[in-house]
């Protein structure tokens, strides 16, 4: 009978199923690391591809719209009156009394206030002493030289003494003349005691008081009254220098002021600086126009109108596109190939919510709105969807 059990030694073999399990389960731990690496490479690619996306900027455009031709350029201008003046005084004393009040129309000469005036006032008694003084002295200086030379023709007395009382003479005169100056100085003081209108206007101010201390000694800079003549109104305006050109003296212009709302006064440009200034980029313009019924205030605000022939090629673009660097105004411009370039140009007139760009731009041309401050030269960025200029 023969026996299943196996030689000494030999080892006994797997069933070839088993073995089949094993190489399947091999392959499937195999395909499942690679599907996974697989999904880890494909996550990571995505990942990088949004962030990369993320790091370009989004922009929007804004069109760029030629300027209308013709219409005015309106700008803002300051209100001054024909003549003005502020009247200080010119001699220490106490105000005894003023004459004319805020708002009162006066005529040159109109005695304004009247200032008390007792140190001078004795200064000016001093002064009629000493000139009564040197005149006393100069009327014995001239008889005692008037005797000499009398004496002198008899040879009563050498030349060099008649020549000392001449000379005696001539020094009492001299102070005969100093004393009369310093007395009429003094009478020219005081006839500054009474305040008057240099010329006929509005008193615009009003700060004496009564028994105020007043004069160059008292410490207070502040006028006594403040005079305006209004029968016309000058009115400056600030110019910018791309404007320039087409501001001449005579030319026609209108106003209007906010206290009259749709009412406009005729103006005429009668001057300008002729030069530009450095700080602000313009040059100031005078105008005049008459004041009727003093409608018309000193010191006031009102919107100037100068009629423009043309534009000259300008154009509009929000005031939201505009860069301000070192070097001047920009725009940041969207090349065919988006990447950004910068370029500088000449702003004209401020329109509140657009300007009005007067070179460096062109009609057509494709602006980027709300540039960041970090916008360069030559970086890539992408258009919103939607807002394709």
């Amino acid at each position: 009978m023969q026996s299943d059990s196996l030689p000494p030694g030999a080892s006994p073999r797997a069933p070839k199923g088993l073995k089949m399990a094993g190489g399947v389960a091999v392959l499937v731990a195999l395909a499942t690391v690679a599907a996974g690496a697989l999904i880890r490479s494909r996550e990571t690619g995505e990942a990088q591809s949004w962030s990369a996306a993320r790091a370009i900027p989004v922009v929007q455009l804004v069109p760029v719209r030629a300027a209308a031709s013709g219409g005015t350029l309106d700008l803002p201008g300051t209100l001054a009156a024909w003549n003005a003046a502020r009247l200080y005084p010119r001699v220490a004393g106490y105000v005894r009394a003023w004459n004319r009040d805020l708002g009162a129309t006066v005529a040159a000469g109109t005695p304004l206030a009247e200032i008390d005036t007792p140190e001078l006032d004795q200064q000016i008694g001093q002064a009629r002493a000493d000139l009564n003084s040197a005149e006393a002295a100069a009327r014995l200086a001239r008889s005692t030289a008037a005797r000499w030379n009398d004496l002198l023709t008899t040879h009563s007395v050498s030349q060099q003494e008649a020549d000392e009382k001449n000379g005696e003479l001539a020094v009492r005169a001299a102070a005969v003349s100093g004393a009369r100056a310093n007395l009429g100085r003094l009478l020219a003081l005081k006839g500054f005691a009474t305040v008057r209108a240099p010329f006929a206007g509005v008193v615009t101010a009003r700060n004496a008081e009564i028994g105020d201390l007043v004069g160059p000694s008292s410490g207070s800079q502040q006028p006594l009254f403040a005079i305006a003549d209004l029968h016309r109104i000058r009115i400056y305006v600030s110019v910018p220098q791309s404007y320039s050109a087409g501001i001449k003296t005579g030319l026609e212009a209108s106003l209007t002021v906010p206290d009259y709302p749709g009412r406009r006064f005729a103006a005429r440009v009668i001057g300008t600086s002729g030069a530009i200034n450095q700080a602000s980029g313009a040059f100031q313009v005078q105008l005049i126009t008459d004041n009727p019924g003093a409608m018309l205030k000193p010191g006031g605000y009102a919107q100037v109108s100068f009629p423009r022939t043309g534009t000259g090629g300008a154009v509009q673009i929000p005031a939201s596109a505009l860069l301000f660097r070192a070097q001047g105004s920009a725009v940041a411009m969207l090349g065919p190939d988006d990447h950004v370039r910068l370029r500088r140009i000449t702003i004209g007139r401020d329109l509140g919510q657009t300007v009005e760009v007067r070179a460096g731009l062109a009609a057509g041309d494709r602006v980027i709105d709300n540039p960041p401050d970090s916008i360069a030269e030559g970086q890539l960025v992408r258009v919103e969807q939607g807002h394709d200029a």
